[in-house]
């Protein structure tokens, strides 16, 4: 992930593209014009900031002048974005996923499934960072991400808007496909070993698991989605044949 440590191309980052910053850091003591307007922008555009001591600044940047921002490899979109040219949705919801080289590997994924769109929480989340881009292979390029503010919130909005939601869990009695992959859909995959928060589990309109029958007790939340993805895309093609 790119650091713009200078608050006059840190200005023009907010005022351009502000999706593609990650987070800005601002040093806790320091207030300036620059970095009240910084702080505005930020607070309108709603990027996450960060107030912290001089000394982690410091670390993120020798030269900085009392801001430091994380920007993206790519720019993010809006959640609406997501749902427009498709008549049957296929989206994913990543619910605190940390790990960037699963997030590339699900990115690769996604995008040969032919995934409309991925959904990432903006806080305690893995963003498009440059080791996420080079492991998506090209993927990155491809898939359109949004980063929302309340992961929760947003699966209510795609509710309302007609998608199913499908949580990936272990030790769910339900397997993987046994469900109707052929509607509006939204899958839900937890973070690395947490699996999906209560709430998040709570707002899916299905729980469901892949059997593991060796000694290990959980799959990589990448190649867990892959099996989903397939799944969706196995159902789909089967009933495009039949028309």
């Amino acid at each position: 992930m790119g650091k713009i440590s200078r608050l006059n191309p840190l200005l023009e980052a907010l005022k351009s593209s502000p999706h593609r910053l990650n987070k800005i850091y601002i040093q806790r003591e320091k207030r300036n014009r620059k970095i009240s307007v910084i702080i505005s922008l930020a607070k309108a555009d709603r990027v996450p900031l960060f107030f912290v001591p001089k000394k982690r600044l410091d670390k993120l940047a020798s030269d900085h002048q009392g801001a430091v921002a994380l920007i993206t490899a790519k720019e993010y979109v809006p959640l609406s974005c997501l749902l427009t040219g498709s008549s049957l949705p296929f989206l994913v919801l990543l619910d605190h996923l940390e790990d960037p080289q699963n997030l590339g590997a699900i990115l690769r994924s996604a995008e040969g499934s032919g995934v409309d769109g991925i959904i990432i929480p903006e806080r305690r989340s893995v963003g498009l960072t440059e080791t996420v881009a080079s492991v998506s292979a090209g993927a990155v390029e491809r898939v359109r991400v949004a980063r929302v503010k309340n992961l929760a919130r947003a699966m209510d909005s795609l509710k309302k808007q007609g998608l199913w939601l499908v949580g990936a869990e272990g030790g769910s009695p339900e397997y993987w496909y046994e469900f109707d992959y052929t509607l509006p859909l939204g899958l839900v995959f937890g973070s690395e070993g947490r699996g999906l928060r209560p709430v998040i589990k709570k707002k899916c309109d299905k729980i469901l698991s892949i059997p593991l029958l060796g000694q290990i007790t959980s799959l990589n939340v990448a190649a867990a989605a892959a099996v989903f993805f397939y799944e969706v895309v196995r159902q789909r093609m089967k009933k495009q044949k039949k028309k």
